[in-house]
């Protein structure tokens, strides 16, 4: 069975699971779970089917890393327990009518984001359907994933270490001031994680580049698609967060949306401890 043949399996799989166990447990971050999960499956499929070929093989490795980083993430702040539904879900069902959010959560939940998973990696089968040996370039696109990675991990650590801080400060009766992250890399971005992960993806890709000399190719239609649901996501969150905190329209002029640059005015002082 061909690899391509394969994935699409795992695809159709990944849907229809994501699907039904919504259905059956109420909850609607199925595909959340698996987001960091199906990747390694369709990149190490490729890498198999090609008789782990230098390339795939580097590919499929940095995925892994991608991979095991976010599972940790995701897991230490709840996301596989029972009732660890992304809390911008309850949101909008209270927004769409029972019928709509019925749709959205199959055409959209389950399918469209396990499609949009599934493309991500499909450079993979760019560099299966070229192979080659490793050239300068594949390093350098593996030093800027790792760098990407690295500033996705610090900027979701600085973001757990807030929310206990949070945490903290309830538990003693107090109210946190200020009640969103500002400092350490968001003080120059508004969503620094946001930005390393789609740069890894817009990273992978730059590998069917490497492998065939030619900078243009139909599976960049992936990293495209990612970065259009980011962009759609952070206007659904920072909607939240200005209906939460009034002073957050400030962070938003002064702080840069996604890529990171230097802010436009002071910044409030982290919270201490």
């Amino acid at each position: 069975m061909s690899p391509i043949l394969v994935c699409l399996w795992i695809l159709a799989a990944a849907c229809a699971g994501t699907w039904v166990l919504s259905l059956m447990t109420r909850e609607y971050s199925w595909t959340d779970r698996i987001w960091s999960l199906v990747p390694l499956a369709y990149v190490w499929v490729f890498a198999a089917a090609s008789g782990f070929e230098a390339r795939l093989v580097l590919m499929a490795v940095l995925v892994s890393l991608w991979g095991a980083r976010l599972t940790f993430n995701f897991a230490r702040k709840g996301g596989y327990a029972p009732g660890g539904e992304d809390y911008r879900w309850s949101i909008l069902r209270q927004r769409l009518k029972p019928w709509q959010f019925a749709v959205f959560n199959l055409l959209f939940i389950s399918v469209y984001q396990n499609l949009i998973i599934f493309g991500m990696t499909l450079p993979a089968l760019t560099v299966y359907q070229n192979p080659g040996p490793l050239n300068p370039a594949d390093w350098i696109l593996a030093v800027l994933f790792l760098a990407a990675l690295a500033g996705e991990t610090t900027a979701d650590q600085q973001q757990w270490d807030f929310h206990r801080w949070k945490a903290s400060e309830r538990a003693a009766g107090r109210t946190p001031q200020p009640g969103f992250l500002q400092s350490g890399l968001f003080r120059f971005s508004r969503h620094p994680n946001f930005f390393c992960e789609q740069a890894q993806w817009w990273i992978f890709y730059g590998f069917a580049v490497a492998a065939t000399g030619a900078w243009l190719h139909w599976t960049i239609l992936g990293a495209l698609a990612l970065t259009l649901l980011f962009a759609g996501s952070t206007l659904f969150t920072e909607s939240i967060s200005r209906s939460r905190y009034p002073d957050y329209v400030q962070y938003q002029r002064r702080t840069s949306p996604i890529i990171p640059l230097p802010p436009r005015g002071r910044p409030r002082p982290a919270p201490a401890g």
